[in-house]
């Protein structure tokens, strides 16, 4: 049996589509690709936070997380080459639309004076993220059980070819987006703290590219002092 959104993609939404923007045959119309939900985990966190945040998000999706780990080495961020990180988990087909449905129906309305998500959080090519402060907002986390709270970041993927058409597809989906004129320029707190990380990520990487330069400079100097 098909999940629920998914039959209401196919009976309401592409028809919708269709006649909204024209597509002449029903491979052209957008559709719901894949879902991809990620916990991001401090490195000064103890061990097992990121033990606790793949338990939390197994239960969130019904699917087993993969841990993600550091690519780079970063010394201000006490990050090390192979350092776990965080965790996600990608969902498509029918564990995606049932995800989509509680994501909607259920979760979303739990947030505290929610007024719905940001229509500014696409990416230009027809894909949505926006973060989620506290995976208590889900039903299947027990907050009794918890050790810590524990945001994540979510990531809607669409076939669309520009994010006019990925908006319709969302909104005729059900997806909750403001009105342009009343979307706050930030949802959440965990936006502030993406946007905070993205600076200090951004300052680390130009220190250890300084640093780098600075190293290949001084060995430079030391080859060629060699040959005189």
């Amino acid at each position: 049996m098909k999940a629920r959104l998914y039959n209401k993609y196919v009976n309401d939404v592409v028809p919708a589509l269709k006649a909204k923007h024209k597509y002449r045959n029903v491979h052209q119309v957008p559709r719901l690709m894949k879902i991809v939900v990620n916990m991001g985990i401090s490195a000064s966190l103890e061990k097992n936070a990121i033990d606790d945040a793949a338990k939390d998000l197994a239960l969130i999706t019904g699917r087993k997380a993969v841990v993600s780990k550091s690519r780079h080495s970063i010394a201000n961020f006490k990050l090390r080459e192979g350092m776990p990180i965080g965790c996600r988990v990608t969902l498509r087909r029918d564990a995606m639309y049932e995800f989509f449905d509680r994501l909607i129906a259920t979760a979303l309305p739990r947030i505290r004076d929610f007024r719905g998500l940001s229509p500014r959080k696409f990416d230009g090519r027809g894909n949505y993220t926006f973060g989620i402060a506290e995976q208590t907002i889900f039903p299947e986390i027990e907050l009794d059980k918890i050790k810590r709270t524990q945001g994540m970041d979510v990531t809607v993927v669409t076939s669309a070819r520009n994010d006019a058409e990925a908006l319709d597809l969302l909104k005729l989906m059900g997806f909750p987006l403001a009105d342009a004129k009343e979307a706050p320029a930030k949802d959440t707190a965990k936006d502030d703290a993406m946007e905070a990380g993205k600076e200090a990520a951004k300052a680390a990487a130009l220190e250890l590219a300084k640093a780098e330069a600075a190293k290949k400079a001084a060995r430079d100097a030391a080859r060629e002092a060699a040959k005189e």
